[in-house]
């Protein structure tokens, strides 16, 4: 029998950024916090032998273990679904500050169009323009809404940038299409002469080049917390590593400290959660099942109010374990939890190669970077256009490792071999590659729900994904990268070569490759109870006292990394359980 615990105010299921968030904000706020972590403890003192290209960034030693927890996949339901065996197209993290330790620091803010996606296309297109399996449903909140939200996140983090909407103004610096915001917290990382090449081009051919925002910090920076933080080395390790220096906004270096501070904040790691203990009768959860896995007791925690803030795959599955929510049915289409699973599109993109120049791109940054909108969102005009949407189009600055340099033009076909190393050096510091970040919307048949062959190492059914790229994914990745050709071209190149296909072979989502660890839907927000899990507080419309926020949460995929979001989420969140605390039923 599990041995049930004193109770507490607040527990929360996994702590990278969303429950380093919430458990700082419900700490500050007097409430007692547990926070359980299925890794181990870590932070900046041992980062400091991270620069370890084999070590970490090929032989993933930051990520998890999938010996122990994976998932099985298929692209189409009528397939059978194998395990994952290796990882490959997305990267979850392991251990305290989960993938926020390991992240590149690209910070954005999704637009204004994004949380009412389907009102704004029904006004300006019409009905038929929305193709009849795909879901696309407005997240139940506006952007207006949201902004402070964002704001707290990107103070808490001193985002690097400069704004294009300044509270409606437009600036010469910065992103014009944004929504409305304030000015950064810390002024735009520099600009390297392959990025101001990049800039130059885009704005030759009529686009509206900015700086992209970055958690990199550009400046020394303290905020509002006492958190005191000092800039960027431009090292080049920042994506599969952490930040021995702390430059790097992540949980380890912000939130957690601030919540550990107050006296209020326990954190239990090497701690796996099974199951969340839940009355259905009274449509509240009381607790988490969680096994302490260096012993093997298992634990009931009883606990007020439950925040599930895992990685955002974990979270649908420890709801459909729980038997939260009803599964979703692709035959009907009824059913919430597992619904609406979207990744990103990489396959537009574009690669310049000069003969006569060199940059020093083996320096960089996670967020170093330059980007236009232009062909984001709703940016442009969808009327004669056969998809929805667009993407960030960007050149990023990432720092070249010597392992993983493989860049050679496209008239070299193998990549192995004599003439591919002599092609690999040439151009090691002579290549400018942009690309499209894709949004990706929900269809019918990509979701999430339980196997029904395999199990993990304490006998619970694997998560299951099908997901395949659809006719609007191709069509998608096809124009944008037609758009990079666009800009690669006006750089002036000696070669070029151009990607306008969606990653994987015959047009199929290939899992093996990695693209990107940008998974998000399955448990998503609205103001529906009949098409969502959550409501605008991320509060969970079938337990009232549960809270789901993270990247799950997300009704579609838009062209931009999903971290700002889930951060401007989570603290949306804990203002939510503050609020519940208050005055205890469905918020409005």
């Amino acid at each position: 029998m599990p041995e049930v615990l004193d109770p507490v105010d607040v527990v929360c299921v996994g702590v990278g950024w969303t429950g380093g968030i919430i458990g700082k904000e419900l700490a500050q706020d007097g409430k007692q916090v547990v926070g359980i972590e299925r890794g181990g403890e870590r932070g900046p003192e041992d980062y400091l032998t991270m620069h370890n290209e084999l070590r970490y960034a090929l032989r993933y030693e930051m990520m998890q273990d999938l010996s122990k927890g994976t998932l099985t996949f298929r692209n189409e339901p009528n397939q059978k679904a194998l395990p994952m065996r290796q990882l490959g197209s997305f990267l979850p993290g392991k251990g305290v500050g989960g993938a926020g330790v390991h992240w590149n620091g690209q910070t954005w803010r999704f637009l204004p169009y994004d949380f009412e996606i389907r009102s704004r296309t029904l006004d300006r297109y019409g009905p038929e323009k929305i193709p009849e399996d795909m879901q696309l449903q407005d997240w139940g909140i506006t952007y207006d809404e949201l902004r402070p939200y964002y704001r707290e996140f990107e103070e808490m983090t001193g985002i690097s940038g400069a704004a294009g909407n300044l509270n409606g103004t437009i600036q010469e610096e910065g992103n014009p299409f944004e929504g409305p915001r304030n000015e950064y917290p810390t002024q735009p990382m520099i600009t390297s002469p392959v990025l101001g090449r990049f800039m130059e081009a885009s704005a030759s051919v009529g686009l509206h080049p900015f700086m992209a925002p970055s958690a990199n910090l550009s400046e020394a920076y303290t905020n509002s917390d006492g958190v005191a933080r000092g800039p960027c080395q431009y090292c080049g390790y920042c994506e599969r590593f952490g930040c021995e220096w702390g430059a790097k906004a992540d949980p380890t270096v912000t939130v957690l400290p601030s919540a550990q501070e107050t006296g209020n904040f326990e954190l239990r790691t090497q701690c796996d959660a099974r199951r969340l203990v839940y009355d259905e009768q009274e449509g509240r959860v009381t607790g988490v099942k969680y096994v302490d896995t260096v012993d093997n007791t298992v634990y009931i925690q009883p606990a007020e109010v439950v925040a599930l803030t895992a990685y955002g795959l974990w979270n649908v599955k420890l709801l459909l374990l729980s038997d939260i929510g009803e599964p979703y049915d692709p035959e009907t289409g009824e059913g919430v939890v597992g619904k609406n699973y979207c990744y990103q599109n990489f396959g537009g993109g574009a690669a310049g190669y000069f003969d006569d120049e060199e940059w020093n791109l083996y320096m960089g940054a996670g967020a170093l970077g330059a980007a236009v909108d232009d062909w984001n969102g709703d940016n442009f005009d969808h009327t004669d256009l056969d998809f929805l949407h667009g993407g960030n189009i960007a050149i990023s600055q990432t720092g070249k490792r010597p392992i993983a340099n493989n860049e050679s033009p496209p008239n070299i076909e193998k990549e192995w071999g004599a003439e591919f190393k002599r092609a690999s050096v040439k151009y090691h510091n002579s290549t400018a590659s942009i690309s499209a970040q894709g949004a990706v919307l929900p269809h019918r048949t990509n979701y999430l729900d339980l196997d029904p062959t395999y199990t993990d190492e304490w006998g619970d059914p694997l998560l299951r994904m099908t997901f395949n790229w659809t006719e609007q994914d191709r069509k998608l990745a096809e124009f944008e990268g037609q758009r990079c050709a666009e800009i690669i071209e006006a750089m002036g190149p000696t070669k070029m070569g151009v990607g306008t296909e969606v990653v994987g072979e015959g047009g199929n989502y290939d899992i093996r490759p990695y693209q990107s660890t940008h998974n998000t839907g399955g448990a998503v927000m609205g103001s529906d109870p009949n098409q969502s899990v959550v409501n605008s507080y991320l509060q969970c419309w079938d337990a009232e006292n549960l809270f789901v926020p993270g990247a799950s949460a997300f009704a579609h995929n838009s062209g931009y990394n999903p971290t700002g979001t889930v951060g401007a989420l989570a603290y949306r969140a804990a203002d939510g359980i503050k609020q519940y605390f208050k005055r205890p039923g469905m918020l409005g």
